[in-house]
């Protein structure tokens, strides 16, 4: 499936509902993105349904992973207007502190670019960006 229509439209409309209504898991996890200045801000909704600690209450880690992996996804679409999603080949997380029940933010940076493989690196945060609740790193092939 060639998806550069929908990317190409998505960067010359600021609004990237489309484009990651063709991801589902980013869909089911109900997350969005926000274009300030230069950059792509992603956000995740707080939502009950995320929790893993109810006693704390704390996101799920394998949420807080799984929408940091859908960001680093959905900006190598769309800084590199890519025809296909890209598949990741390797995902490292490093989980600092506790994701509270509240929204949660991520944004990522193309540390690298090949021909063939694009590696980016991923901060999550919620309340504070100099305080990051996760980083992480991950590998995509890129077509």
């Amino acid at each position: 499936m060639n998806i550069k229509p929908v990317v190409q439209q998505a960067v010359a409309d600021k609004d990237y509902t489309e484009l990651l209504a063709l991801i589902p898991y980013a869909q089911h996890l109900g997350m969005n993105c926000e274009q300030l200045g230069e950059e792509l801000v992603f956000r995740l909704p707080n939502n009950p349904d995320n929790m893993g600690n109810p006693m704390l209450p704390a996101l799920h880690g394998g949420v807080i992973a799984g929408f940091m992996e859908m960001s680093a996804m959905v900006q190598l679409m769309v800084i590199l207007r890519t025809a296909r999603v890209p598949k990741i080949v390797d995902f490292s997380i490093d989980y600092l502190r506790a994701g509270y029940a509240r929204e949660t933010y991520a944004e990522c940076r193309i540390t690298r670019q090949g021909r063939r493989v694009a590696n980016v690196s991923v901060s999550c945060w919620q309340t504070n960006r100099k305080q990051p609740i996760a980083t992480a790193r991950a590998h995509f092939l890129i077509d």
